[in-house]
């Protein structure tokens, strides 16, 4: 059995329903101070959802650290679901058919034991490597990611720590892998919408004011507004209902008020400030009475055709022989906290398609041409 599959296996076993880590960094940890890596355990969070954070970091020979090239993940996983639905237990791994399953295998243990194995074959090569290598995994991506990511980073930057290049480790390959890198990320900002009428009896509509009849033309104005046009590396920004809601339950009544949760994916082209003014425009021409709370989880973010890209493209391609797209497709990662303080972000890891799912799994012969990748891009950055 390989290093890297050996040690995806036990972070499987370890139960890290989010915010709990159930020990992974602490085998991480491990692993790296016994190559020369300097750790540190950060909790934070109220004590009724706590997040470990680990910080590893082993300096370059160069007198300022040379390049730093962060790995970045999280330990981390979303409830299994209903157990009755899965073939074998989701934290017992478990191979079958050239597969490996278990809760986590693609989301994204496999990528942090690619990481781990990587980093200790490069050392073993390059003792005295010029740049710096780093790690940072939280406990807390798949849960509000409040004090995970987020608060490393700020952490980070408060004492200096400078960080040149970042390989985060989300399932990114969609059917073979390697064959796509998310070079970035779209911004995500979402409003809780509120219309106001006036409740009354169905019958005497002239005494009340329905929220859904003077929403109507605002809604379809909404959807039809081309927001921007996007760019080379984003498709146009998106906006859409995700939950409307009104009345009282019962079929005589003319509700005094409309919900409306929307979500605006949005690219490089327009600022969520933009995208709010425009939006409470297109309600007060409408004249409609409204109110909204925005809540903004995300800037885009972008890494354009740097070293970082180029050097894991070079590494993809002579580990597999297959030439990767960059695409910014998808939802948000941890990454668009850690660009505020890293120029060059990418997103790398193996199939994407049993993220979350029952019964996830990754392809056991990807395992280690993906640690093969990790360890080259090292050698050709950080060496």
């Amino acid at each position: 059995m390989s290093a890297t599959l050996e040690l995806t296996q036990a972070l499987i076993s370890c139960r890290s329903v989010t915010p709990v880590d159930g020990g992974c960094q602490e085998l991480i940890a491990d692993r790296l101070k016994a190559i020369g890596f300097h750790t540190e355990s950060v909790v934070s969070g109220p004590e009724s959802f706590q997040v470990t954070n680990l910080w590893a970091i082993k300096k370059g020979k160069s007198g300022d650290q040379g390049k730093v090239l962060l790995f970045a993940g999280h330990t981390d996983v979303v409830p299994t679901g209903p157990l009755e639905k899965w073939t074998s237990d989701p934290f017992e791994p478990s191979i079958r058919d050239g597969y490996l399953y278990g809760r986590g295998a693609a989301d994204m243990k496999t990528s942090l034991a690619a990481f781990v194995v990587a980093a200790e074959e490069f050392v073993v090569k390059h003792p005295d490597h010029q740049g710096s290598i780093a790690f940072l995994i939280t406990s807390d991506e798949e849960g509000p990611a409040h004090d995970g990511t987020v608060i490393m980073c700020e952490r980070l930057a408060k004492h200096g720590q400078r960080l040149d290049y970042c390989v985060v480790g989300e399932p990114t390959s969609v059917n073979y892998l390697g064959d796509m890198i998310k070079n970035g990320r779209r911004g995500s900002l979402s409003g809780k919408l509120k219309i106001k009428g006036i409740q009354a009896h169905i019958a005497y509509p002239h005494l009340g004011k329905n929220p859904i009849h003077l929403a109507a033309p605002a809604i379809q104005n909404l959807v039809e507004t081309e927001w921007d046009k996007g760019n080379e590396y984003f498709q146009p920004t998106s906006f859409q209902i995700s939950n409307i809601h009104a009345g009282t339950g019962a079929n005589n009544v003319i509700p005094g008020e409309l919900a409306i949760d929307f979500n605006f994916r949005f690219s490089t082209e327009s600022k969520p400030e933009q995208l709010r003014e425009r939006l409470e425009q297109i309600l007060k021409a409408a004249g409609v009475e409204f109110e909204i709370e925005w809540s903004l989880s995300g800037n885009p973010f972008i890494t354009g055709d740097g070293a970082l890209a180029n050097a894991l493209r070079y590494a993809i391609k002579t580990e597999t022989e297959i030439d990767t797209e960059l695409s910014t497709t998808g939802g948000t990662s941890d990454g668009r906290f850690i660009a505020k303080i890293c120029k060059e972000v990418v997103e790398f890891g193996p199939l994407n398609a049993t993220s979350h799912k029952i019964d996830e799994s990754v392809i056991v012969d990807d395992i280690e041409p993906l640690k093969n990748i990790y360890r080259k891009t090292l050698e050709q950055l950080v060496a």
